[in-house]
């Protein structure tokens, strides 16, 4: 609404700049504010994180728009609750997903905290996601733009957060936002995406973790389910379920990773037959309506942020936790990653694949 309070999480890119732009022209009350996050010591001009140069970009944004423009420091919040969290899951075998975190702790609790404490009504972003009010409730949809669509990594949005937020790009494409970026005269319209790992030097995840946790990166036995050993490997983190290729062993049949055995430092493969499973549980799972489904529902569901959707049954657990049953076997069910469950565009909710 006109003349209300918003501020803007920017970060020196197209989509949060074009946020700020159109937020501007509605008559809102703008404020750029663009979080510091922890970055690998050592790293800080290779990583992708807050860099010198994103934030001059932001400020000179901000100034085109005549708004103003702030930073705020959340790298101990950052460094306990996405960070640490990584290299943890990492050393139990898992395979996370810090945007998860990230978005859960940082961007939508310590910045909306901050946003509010500025009085503002509103915190928006430039995520590909659109906003709905149907009969008093909110409603998260996929971004119109399928190829950008950012609701995955939204699935942990409520009611109470939903209604201080603002999603001004849901309803363009990728190339609209920069071709808006262009017709306002800001300089962002071709910068290159952002990336996801952010606080690790040239993404590379794997030194940081042999720098974090060398004996989480070390070289262990290669077996199948039976634990007859078939080869080596290199280390746990280089290899993710589903993998068929760099395993290093030869086979009368193709092999892929199983399991990541964490407890025995062992990789786990199998043949396609033995990778399919057609049910998961999840912790940590949220629902955008604020309730667990008293019944089991009929939904489809992303167990990576780029896999198909799939088919399935959720049935809600105790304990914020879930069940999903496939109609058809899946090969890449990942132990830490998120699980997001839909019902045509509407995002239901989501969780951490146990």
């Amino acid at each position: 609404m006109a003349g209300e309070r918003v501020v803007v999480a920017m970060s020196g890119g197209v989509d949060s700049s074009v946020a700020a732009a159109l937020l501007v022209e509605q008559g809102y009350d703008v404020i750029g504010l663009m979080m510091r996050l922890w970055s690998e010591p050592g790293g800080e001009a290779d990583n992708r994180c807050c860099t010198p140069d994103a934030v001059e970009v932001a400020r000179w944004v901000a100034a085109i728009l005549d708004i103003p423009f702030y930073q705020v420091n959340v790298e101990t919040r950052f460094r306990a609750h996405v960070v640490d969290y990584f290299v943890r899951e990492y050393v139990a075998g898992r395979t996370p997903n810090p945007c998860l975190m990230c978005n859960r702790h940082i961007r939508f609790d310590a910045l909306l905290r901050r946003a509010l404490a500025m009085d503002a009504r509103y915190l928006a972003t430039g995520h590909y996601v659109r906003l709905r009010r149907t009969d008093g409730r909110y409603r998260l949809l996929k971004g119109a733009d399928a190829s950008k669509d950012q609701s995955y990594v939204l699935y942990m949005l409520n009611q109470d957060t939903l209604r201080h937020l603002l999603f001004p790009l849901g309803d363009y494409t990728k190339e609209q936002v920069r071709e808006m970026a262009r017709q306002r005269g800001l300089p962002v319209a071709d910068r290159a995406e952002s990336q996801d790992l952010c606080f690790t030097a040239n993404g590379d995840y794997r030194k940081f973790l042999q720098r974090e946790v060398p004996e989480a990166v070390r070289p262990g036995p290669i077996v199948d389910r039976s634990g007859q050993a078939l080869g080596q490997h290199k280390g746990l983190p280089f290899y993710t379920i589903g993998q068929r290729r760099g395993l290093g062993i030869a086979a009368p049949e193709a092999l892929y990773v199983l399991e990541m055995d964490a407890a025995r430092n062992a990789l786990v493969v199998g043949t396609a037959a033995e990778l399919g499973r057609t049910k998961l549980t999840a912790s940590q799972v949220s629902y955008v309506s604020g309730e667990t489904p008293s019944r089991p529902q009929r939904v489809k569901a992303r167990i990576r942020y780029k896999a198909r959707e799939a088919p399935a049954w959720l049935t809600g657990l105790p304990g914020d936790r879930a069940a999903l049953h496939f109609d058809h076997p899946l090969r890449d069910i990942t132990p830490g990653q998120g699980v997001v469950f839909y019902q045509g565009q509407d995002l239901i909710g989501g969780g951490i694949i146990e």
